[in-house]
């Protein structure tokens, strides 16, 4: 059973009231894939009434007010991506087409969509003095990274917290299930929430033993402050070793608490497992078909996190940078519900995570102190006390593959080439395991770039590396007797690439690979990276010294086109 949508659901159920009500600008999708639907099921598997308001019209008060006014606490997210990357273009064009929006038509998504539906639900629902209105919680991937002061493209300038913007009263940022939780309850017994980790909110006067970022007017003077203000905020993303950050805005403070602890793999499970739909609502199915539903109704989730900390990527500082990874038995619970429904053909679409080869394995002693300050997991190479191994997952995908009714499981999302080649002892095997059975026809890579400064200022591995990569995949599949083949993915106008730097990946695309690459997407400065931070002081923050940034909408599509052109 769906989450109520709709007056009639609720009170088909009993209701005179729902506790929460979220706001999304995603058509309401209930899938595992979907934050605001999860956060909905963990709230409403303890037995909170939790109702769903999806893409709202902005230009009068009957979306947002149609399920009336909660008893807790509104929450609020633009969706599974920020509102102004949904909405453009890395060149600036209004994109035509929106994967979650019914019909697939971009007319539902407001711009800073966050702040927009902050803004319906104050100017519609009003308190009273003997009853305020319920507080407003922003959540989900547009207010995580924009929680602290930060880089904004489409303004081309610092823009403050989103919770200061908005004038929301609290941001639950990361993946949420627990703060959720606990900020309920909290409310629920007239406590206050301030306390909880994950929460951010603001304040009059800084709150003591928490670290004090250079404030927003120092940022915005000082590019230099700017800098300092975001090592300082990435340093302190992971719960076992961050501390707490006050961040200055004129008269008022942003009280930012340490992250939530990760989820133990036994709730993940029990995340993993509540009754998703995996489906559309009805109310919004009927308004046109839900592209995203074609790539993640048979998909499988199996891991949380991304430790490849790649310069140009936000996963790290949302999602964390240390990976959680699900139990075989979880998974392979969910596979089994999957050939269940109806319309379930033998194909389970994609078996992973951000990076599908990072299940399984963690460093032991960043399990324990948290990521290390002085180096990286995999760059410049792989650290040596991660314990790479890929025979958990190879072992998963075996699981899955003999289920009955299973006729091919494919691996769908990217694969780190210079991890599997640091595992000496299951790399070629998983490899070998990977090409017969779940590729389907090709395999996807991400190396960016050929040029090492370019790679450098992404925090990727050299290109030596992709080519030994290259080399055992197509040995692999002659010994499986396949013919398949590699996509290749890169990035144009990333800080430090030039022109020339691009005619050099265009040689190395046609003489090493031999081919011109197709998926070849232009930088788009994200909110929250240190690739953005680069783009904006157009420095190397970790050296301080001066990085080529192209910031011309021609000069970068003129790099792509390098790359691109027949």
């Amino acid at each position: 059973m769906f989450l109520p949508t709709t007056p009639q659901e609720v009170a088909a159920r009993g209701w005179d009231q729902l506790d929460v009500i979220l706001v999304t600008g995603d058509a309401y999708i209930d899938s595992p894939f979907i934050g605001v639907s999860v956060i909905g099921r963990v709230l409403a598997d303890v037995g909170y009434r939790v109702g769903i308001i999806a893409q709202p019209d902005i230009h009068g008060p009957d979306d947002i007010t149609r399920l009336g006014e909660p008893a807790l606490f509104w929450g609020v997210s633009g969706g599974s991506i920020d509102s102004m990357v949904a909405n453009y273009t890395a060149l600036g064009k209004p994109r035509r087409s929106d994967d979650y929006t019914p019909g697939g038509r971009n007319n539902r998504r407001p711009d800073r969509a966050v702040i927009v539906y902050t803004n319906l639900i104050k100017r519609y629902v009003k308190g009273t003095p003997q009853r305020p209105a319920p507080p407003i919680v922003l959540g989900g991937v547009e207010a995580s990274l924009r929680r602290v002061a930060h880089y904004d493209a489409w303004d081309d300038a610092l823009r403050r917290s989103i919770l200061l913007d908005a004038k929301a009263d609290y941001l639950i940022y990361g993946m949420a299930e627990e703060t959720v939780l606990a900020f309920a309850d909290a409310l629920r017994f007239s406590d206050s929430p301030r306390r909880l980790r994950g929460l951010c909110y603001v304040d009059e006067t800084p709150r003591k033993g928490y670290l004090e970022l250079p404030s927003y007017e120092e940022v915005v003077e000082s590019k230099q402050a700017f800098t300092e203000m975001f090592h300082t905020f990435y340093q302190n993303s992971d719960p076992r070793s961050a501390r707490g950050l006050t961040q200055r805005y004129a008269n008022r403070h942003l009280i930012h608490n340490p992250p939530a602890p990760y989820l133990s793999q036994k709730r993940l499970d029990e995340v993993y497992a509540l009754d998703y739909e995996r489906d559309a609502h009805p109310y919004y199915a009927k308004q046109g078909a839900i592209k995203a539903l074609e790539t993640i109704t048979f998909a499988v989730n199996t891991h949380r996190g991304c430790y490849g900390e790649c310069n140009f990527c936000a996963i790290g500082v949302h999602e964390g940078r240390t990976v959680r990874w699900r139990s075989p038995e979880s998974i392979e619970a969910e596979a089994r519900d999957l050939t269940h429904r109806p319309e379930f053909k033998g194909i389970i679409q994609d078996v992973s995570a951000p990076t599908v080869n990072m299940y399984g394995f963690e460093c032991p002693k960043k399990l324990r102190q948290g990521p290390c300050q002085d180096r990286r997991c995999l760059y410049p190479d792989v650290c040596p006390t991660l314990p790479v191994d890929h025979s958990h997952h190879q072992e998963l995908l075996q699981r899955l593959r003999n289920l009955p009714g299973v006729k091919k499981v494919f691996v769908s999302s990217g694969l780190r080439h210079d991890l599997l080649l640091d595992d000496e002892a299951h790399g070629e095997e998983y490899l070998q395991e990977v090409v017969e059975h779940h590729v389907s026809g090709q395999m996807k890579v991400a190396p960016e770039h050929s040029e090492e400064h370019v790679l450098e200022a992404m925090g990727k591995p050299g290109s030596e590396s992709l080519l030994e990569f290259r080399e055992r995949f197509f040995e692999a599949t002659e010994k499986a007797g396949k013919q398949q083949f590699l996509t290749y993915y890169f990035i144009a106008a990333h800080p430090g690439c030039t022109e020339a730097d691009m005619h050099r990946l265009r040689e190395f695309a046609v003489s090493e690979l031999g081919m011109l690459p197709e998926q070849v997407q232009i930088f788009t400065p994200t909110p929250s990276t240190y690739a953005s931070l680069m783009y904006y002081t157009e420095t190397n923050p970790f050296t301080s010294e001066p990085i080529y940034v192209e910031k011309r909408f021609k000069g970068k599509r003129r790099q792509k086109r390098i790359l691109t052109s027949r």
